[in-house]
């Protein structure tokens, strides 16, 4: 009898994650967050009405690896190649200087470990967590602002799409160094192995699912042979190659992301993943965040966490973009614009719970940065902009 209590825990679970991510959208904050809080509700912090359990980990990893296959699939390889090392060196000051900062901050409060130790590798974790940009809540506003295709924004979409795929290698390596068995030059070859294997690989299935497109077009067959190569990628990455299983969801998705119906593909997995699998994963961070180790310390850390999340990404995009010629307001739109955090930096957290590297309480800092990044991200940008004529064609 106990094994059909897990429909129970899943009928509570979509419920509460669905009613209190529209209560969130009401509140002009993104969905995640209030499905985030309805795994807080649910878990032992607060009702107690739903419990972990192995079968709600196995189903909110399918989330991660849906969001993670789904977020390759919107990846816009020719806008990448159009924008040429601008985007790129933005990107990657980006990804470094939160690492640093991260880091540093960790360091500051909980001291500075001897490199190569655990405590080491948990300070950079903290860095790598900071690392990640999600510019769904700057979409919107530039949108709004009539901006979204002008200079500025394509630079920011761009910047932030190569943000992510470094931070994913940066985590890579991170997870890989952690391993006390494995040899840094062994994770370095393992890392680049994984990509030389999917660059070739990738190439002869993206022909194969190309032409497979061209005869079968708009037909469900594609989105299932691209969640079988999704699933196959993320098993390949972590058995064969010793990476993360996202870093292999990921590639599955940059593969089919140039197919004419990769739009098509994604709307299917966007399927799965907003009826089930998304609200299960976004819950499962609520269920873990443990609200009794909420002391004045971490308090304080994670106020100090958010403030150094955000500044940092100011100051690597902001000041690479002066060399490049943004001056003033400009190098502070490209900076505020990558300010904001969302899905992949969960992911990028509930990864480091799964192998030890965070702590389940500092979920909450994580909770706090999303939530402050998208109040305050479209209150400057609009403020950046005031005066300013639309661009964007009508």
């Amino acid at each position: 009898m106990e094994s059909y209590l897990i429909f129970k825990d899943l009928a509570i679970i979509v419920f509460a994650a669905k009613i209190c991510g529209l209560l969130a959208k009401k509140l002009k904050a993104p969905q995640v967050v209030g499905e985030i809080i309805a795994g807080l509700l649910l878990g032992p912090s607060i009702l107690g009405l739903v419990a972990q359990s192995d079968f709600l980990n196995q189903m909110a990893e399918i989330g991660v690896i849906l969001l993670m296959f789904s977020a390759g699939l919107g990846t816009e390889l020719k806008d990448l190649l159009k924008t040429g090392p601008m985007a790129l060196i933005i990107a990657i000051a980006g990804v470094f200087v939160p690492l640093a900062g991260g880091y540093l901050l960790y360091s500051c409060f909980y001291g500075f470990a001897a490199t190569g130790t655990e405590e080491f590798f948990r300070a950079v974790f903290i860095g790598v967590i900071m690392t990640a940009t999600s510019v769904s809540i700057t979409v919107q506003t530039l949108r709004e602002l009539g901006h979204l295709k002008g200079k500025i924004g394509t630079l920011i979409l761009n910047a932030a799409i190569i943000d992510d795929i470094i931070g994913i290698i940066v985590l890579t390596f991170v997870i890989g160094f952690k391993d006390p068995e494995l040899k840094p030059e062994k994770v370095i070859i393992n890392t680049l192995l994984f990509f030389l294997f999917s660059g070739v690989v990738g190439f002869i299935i993206y022909k194969v699912f190309k032409a497979v497109d061209k005869r079968y077009p708009h037909q469900r067959r594609i989105p299932i042979l691209g969640l079988c190569l999704c699933f196959a990628l993320s098993y390949l990455a972590e058995v064969w190659f010793g990476i993360a299983d996202i870093t292999g969801a990921y590639v599955a998705g940059l593969i089919l992301c140039s197919l004419h119906d990769s739009e098509y593909i994604a709307e299917k997995m966007d399927i799965n993943s907003y009826m089930l699998f998304g609200p299960i994963f976004f819950a499962s961070i609520g269920l873990k965040t443990e609200l009794g180790g909420f002391t004045p310390a971490l308090i304080a850390f994670s106020a100090a966490f958010v403030l150094v999340a955000l500044v940092t990404k100011i100051i690597g995009c902001g000041l690479v973009s002066r060399i490049f010629g943004y001056k003033g307001k400009d190098a502070l739109k490209i900076g505020v614009g990558m300010m904001t955090r969302g899905e992949v930096a969960l992911i990028v957290a509930q990864k480091g719970l799964a192998v030890g590297l965070l702590d389940a309480r500092y979920f909450t800092s994580v909770i706090l940065l999303i939530i402050c990044s998208s109040v305050a991200v479209p209150i400057i940008m609009k403020l950046l902009y005031r005066g300013e004529p639309a661009v964007d064609k009508t």
